[in-house]
């Protein structure tokens, strides 16, 4: 009865609702327990400063909780929990977040991995330095700089602390933001695919197809790559061969596969047997597939966050950064049918004789002591020529 005679009910009723859950929201973010607390229970004068520290970071104040920490650092310099002062600084940046707090929050992580590389905790701090980069990243379009941090900052949990609990979590960070790299340098190499540009999109598309295969879209774009190549002339169709060929060994179970194999077919090429651990990793993909939700769906073009939800979940990531590779018209120096020596070496004479060098005099004008040289006489002019210098004067006067 009353939502029939209040006007306005049912949007006053959501906008409480909303209100509710923003304020539990922030409620939450405020009141979130400390993740790395010292259990040990004692009433020194440098564990009641870390404890209040802590209290401090869960209530959200940050600034009194860095002071708290900081007087503990700078009093108690042999205390034990200096390690654990000095990584609750940091968490307190990371947890105040924004572009500021992130920076700060990753300059003091970087001071405790170098000041304490053996702890545990060391690899903790080089994953929350990894999930800044990639809660920063967005869409692959803009901005790419967080990308290729973060990409950096993931490899280095799998190769400085291979062993540690975060390394398969930092492995499948590594999976969602080359992802996204990925499907920046495709939609430019596609661009260009679509323009007619087939020397930019073959350079941009085999780069690609080379450095990240666990790419989700490496099939499409072995299937431009080998389009583009055949449209540059025969000169190329050796490398339109291999990428059908690699789209049909490496991605078995594709869509794309039969039309790889068509094309291999009209050219008169050998079709490659499918790669068995090629078929057992897209088969797993296909089977743990998680299709976006229904605000991923609805209201994701509105976000500025990158989709990465075709990000593979199996398979080793690149472990080296994409660089800018030469195009496959530029002549690469040494190459077959190339002419030419660069290499220039310089090295004494063996059994020369130098005794000239000595006894005979400088073959420089400039010496010191040598006569100048002697201006040598002027042959005599012919005689007609002297008819004609006199006919000249003669005209003159």
């Amino acid at each position: 009865m009353t939502r029939h005679i209040i006007p306005g009910y049912n949007a006053r009723r959501a906008a409480a609702a909303l209100a509710v859950l923003l304020a539990l929201a922030v409620a939450g973010c405020r009141g979130r327990r400390y993740d790395n607390p010292i259990t040990k229970d004692t009433q020194q004068p440098d564990k009641v400063l870390f404890d209040k520290g802590v209290r401090e970071i869960e209530r959200g104040r940050y600034e009194v909780a860095r002071l708290t920490l900081n007087t503990l650092i700078n009093t108690y310099d042999t205390s034990e929990f200096l390690a654990k002062a000095k990584l609750a600084i940091a968490d307190s940046w990371m947890r105040e977040g924004g572009s500021n707090g992130y920076a700060q929050a990753e300059a003091e992580y970087k001071d405790f991995i170098l000041f304490y590389p053996t702890m545990e905790e060391a690899a903790e701090a080089q994953m929350k330095i990894c999930d800044m980069q990639y809660k920063q990243m967005v869409k692959p379009d803009r901005d790419s700089i967080h990308m290729i941090r973060g990409e950096e900052e993931c490899r280095l949990i799998l190769t400085q602390f291979p062993n540690s609990r975060f390394a398969p979590a930092a492995a499948q960070k590594l999976r969602e933001i080359q992802e996204v790299i990925s499907e920046g340098e495709y939609r430019i190499g596609a661009f260009y695919h679509h323009k007619g540009s087939y020397h930019s999109a073959s350079n941009r598309l085999d780069n690609l197809t080379g450095h990240y295969p666990l790419f989700s879209r490496a099939d499409d774009a072995l299937l431009r790559l080998g389009d583009s190549y055949g449209r540059m002339g025969a000169r190329f169709r050796p490398q339109s061969i291999q990428a059908y060929q690699k789209l049909v060994r490496d991605y078995p179970l594709s869509p794309l596969a039969g039309e790889a194999r068509k094309r291999l077919t009209d050219m008169e090429a050998e079709i490659p047997e499918a790669d068995p651990v090629a078929a057992a990793r897209m088969k797993y993909e296909q089977e743990n597939y998680q299709p976006k939700g229904f605000w991923g769906r609805n209201l994701g073009f509105f976000s500025i966050r990158p989709d990465v939800h075709m990000a593979a979940k199996s398979g080793q990531p690149s472990m080296t950064t994409l660089r800018p590779s030469i195009p496959a018209t530029v002549p690469i120096p040494g190459a077959e049918g190339q002419r030419g020596v660069s290499d220039v070496t310089a090295a004494p004479v063996a059994g020369a004789d130098t005794s000239a060098l000595d006894s005979q005099p400088d073959a420089r004008l400039n010496q010191p002591g040598a006569q100048p040289a002697q201006p040598s006489e002027a042959p005599p002019p012919a005689a007609g020529a002297k008819k004609a210098g006199a006919k000249k004067q003669s005209k003159k006067k």
